[in-house]
This record gives structure tokens, sequence and C-alpha cells, in this order.
């Protein structure tokens, strides 16, 4: 009962602090605002000018007054900043082309972008239906579909929760309203409950083979198959559809989808299922023209693809470097001499030894070195890497397990070692063992 007491009184002084203020700020106008957004059960309309008396930012309102010389409460997203009178004039000359212009959204997750460029940041995704301001027209690239700029403009819009952004209006059923807030003219709106939690977390979305998800948490890294482009994307925006990836290359003109089962959904005249396994995870399958079908994996992947290739290439050049930086010149008694030189190139004589149990018959002396496996767990507690060789006269390459020790360079032979990948997870069974002086 006390808490009770106590709650009504700390209303009752709030209350009375509210009256206190708007009783005391009569002539006390802070600055003037633009209406952005229609308040029919005020009689007003968005582009009405109204004066301001208080901001505040604890209720996020302003306390403003209306044509009836009532002191009222609007969200401070609803209004322009306060400027002074002389400024009014120019401020609301912004929004006077858009003035009582709201649209429609026609499709689900509609992107809201940063800038008026199709490839700006997301800031807001628009659902099937919701109404949004016209605030004002903007200049900007139109988005591309077939290779062809699609019909429409750039908008800044206001969403009703205050968000502001850019939005392209090929897929917006703009209309105007009237003081009641009544829609009038534009189209006749359709708007059917498709609204899928599963399907939604599908578009939108750039999705890869599952494979490089496993090559990055690895290390397994190999660039020429961590590539940006195999994806799969499903744009309702540009309504396409784009597979390019198993030697699929095909983009599609969506047209929506059936749901076929539990977290299943055919694409409408496109032969793709998608199938949603798990946040992140989703399965494509795929029918070419003569019905054979082909399930792909796909992820999510929530790094820089093009850093993880470019980190890659780095530790293989510095690699390769750190063994060259040694000396251009590495001897054994047994197993010839070998010169490499910092781009790769190498000349390596006298390795007669190791033909044709490493190297085949048909070898030059000359050939290209660098580096491309990685050292698995297993082995990379007793070697510092893998050099490859491909030897000129030949189209196999030749690798060595290294070890860099007391000023000799260590060569194993791993053509019988065990690769996953470009891992090299265990070494050969009985390999040669290759000790050269450094000179």
């Amino acid at each position: 009962m006390k808490k009770h007491i106590l709650i009504k009184s700390a209303l009752v002084l709030s209350l009375c602090a509210v009256l206190a203020v708007l009783t005391s700020c009569k002539d006390k106008i802070m600055g003037y605002s633009v209406l952005l957004w229609n308040l029919p059960e005020q009689e007003m309309q968005d582009g009405d000018t109204v004066p301001v008396y208080i901001r505040s930012n604890i209720t996020q309102v302003y306390v403003v007054e209306n044509h009836k010389g009532e002191k009222i409460e609007i969200p401070l997203w609803m209004l322009t900043e306060p400027v002074k009178k002389n400024k009014l004039d120019s401020q609301k000359k912004i929004y006077a082309d858009c003035a009582h212009k709201y649209a429609s959204v026609k499709i689900d997750g509609l992107p809201c972008r940063a800038e008026a460029v199709n490839t700006a940041k997301q800031v807001y995704r628009l659902r099937k239906g919701e109404v949004i301001k016209i605030l004002y027209k903007g200049k900007g690239q139109a988005p591309m579909t077939g290779g062809k700029p699609l019909e429409g403009d750039w908008y800044r819009i206001l969403a009703s929760d205050g968000t502001k952004g850019w939005c392209f209006s090929y897929n917006l059923n703009i209309y105007e309203t009237d003081i009641t807030g009544g829609k009038v003219g534009g189209e006749v709106d359709i708007i059917e409950d498709t609204t899928d939690k599963y399907f939604d977390a599908m578009v939108n979305r750039i999705w890869y083979p599952d494979s490089y998800k496993t090559m990055i948490s690895t290390g397994n890294i190999d660039p020429e198959k961590l590539s940006t482009s195999n994806f799969f994307v499903l744009d309702p925006e540009a309504e396409k559809v784009t597979l390019n990836m198993n030697g699929i290359h095909e983009t599609w003109n969506y047209e929506g989808y059936t749901k076929t089962g539990d977290k299943q959904y055919q694409l409408k005249n496109i032969p793709i299922i998608l199938i949603y396994k798990k946040a992140g995870f989703i399965v494509a399958r795929y029918t070419n023209e003569s019905g054979k079908p082909q399930e792909i994996n796909l992820v999510l992947i929530d790094v820089n693809i093009n850093e993880v290739v470019q980190k890659e290439s780095q530790r293989r050049a510095q690699t390769y470097a750190k063994v060259v930086s040694l000396g251009n010149k590495f001897v054994s008694s047994n197993y010839g001499t070998l010169d490499m030189d910092s781009d790769g190139n190498f000349k390596w004589t006298n390795f007669k030894l190791l033909v044709p149990s490493v190297i085949s018959k048909n070898a030059k002396t000359t050939g290209k070195a660098y580096v491309k496996y990685a050292l698995g767990k297993n082995v990379s507690a007793s070697y510092d890497g893998v050099l490859t060789f491909m030897f000129d006269g030949t189209d196999t390459e030749v690798n060595f397990l290294y070890k860099i020790d007391n000023g000799r360079l260590r060569l194993e032979d791993a053509v019988n070692a065990t690769y996953n990948g470009n891992l090299v997870t265990a070494k050969s069974g009985s390999p040669i063992i290759i000790s050269f002086n450094i000179q």
C-alpha cells in the first residue's frame, strides 16, 4: 500500500512540474519546426509549421502549440530541428514538393539506405505493406536489372519509428493524404500475409559454399577456390535471383515463392528450392534442364573473404622469403646444389639420387619454387613449413617439408605425406631426408 502511495505522489509531482513549465513558457518560443508526419487527431498535416517551446530528451518529445493554441507533446522524430522564424521558409521549402506524400511498400525486405546509392549501407529493412513518409526527392544512380536501370527515383524517407534513409521508388506505391490522414490516389494495395521469418532470413544476403567456412575455420586456405565470384543471392528489391557456383551461372527474375514444406520454399518459375536448416546455413536444391537435381550447402561468412585471401597470399610470400633470405645457394654432398632467388626461380643440379622416387626422370634442372601448403597441427611442431617445386619438363609438383636448424636447411620429401586440401596433416612413412649447407 505504501508503495502505491509513493508512486501516486511521484506522478502528481511530475504532472505538477509539467503544468508549471507549460504555464510559464507562454512567450518563450525556442524556435519553429516543420511537421513531418500527419497528426489527424490534431487536424495537422505534414508540412504545417508550429512554434516549439520545450525539448525533452528524457521523454523524447517537443512541447509545441497546435492550431487551437493548445500545448501538446509531439515525438522528436516527427518535427524538424527548431529554427528562428526568419529561417522557417527555407526549411519548409525543402519538404514542399513532397508535402502530404506517403508510400506503402510493395515487397518485404526493401532496403532503406544511408545514401542514394544501391550499394550504400542498409540502415533499415522495410516490411511489405509498411507505410513511410516521402520527405523529398534526391539524386542518385538507379539500381540495375538485366543491364538496364529500373524506373523510379531516389527519395529521402521517414519510417514510423523515426528512422530516416534513402529508398528507390520502384517498389513503392506513392500516394497523397488528406487532412484526416486518408489516402488520396495511388495504386490499390493488395497486402498478403506472406511474412515468414525463415524465408526472410535467407533474402538480401550473400551466401557462399559451405566449404568456405571450413577453410576459414581450419586455416586450410586455397586462394584459387576461396573466391567472392561463387555465391547465391535472392534480392527482392531488384527482383533477381543469382546462382554462381558448381558450374552454374544463372540469373532469374524473382516472382515470389510457394512454401512446400517445413522451412522449405519453391521459388516461382525458378528451378530452385530453398531449405532453411539453421541460422547461417541453408540448402539450395537446383534442378538443371535434364531434371537432375543437386543440393548445394550454403553459409553466411562473417569475415571479409578478400582479406582472408590476401592474408594467406602474404603468409606464403613471407614464408618463402624467409627461406631465401638465408642464402641463395644450398649444397648437399649427396643430393646436389640448389639455387633459389627471391622471384621463385630455382636451379637444382645433381639430384639423380631423388629420381624417380621423388623427382620425375623428365624433370629439368630449372623451375619455379613457392609456398602453397600449410602445416597441420600434428606436423607443425617438427617443421617450419612446406616448399613446393615445379620442375620444367614435368606437370607434377614436388613437395618437401622443411626445417631450418643451426644454419642448415633440412628437406624431407612429402611424396607419401597425408594431405587435407592445402594442409599437410602427416609426414611420409619412410621419407628421404636432405641436409643442405647454406652458402
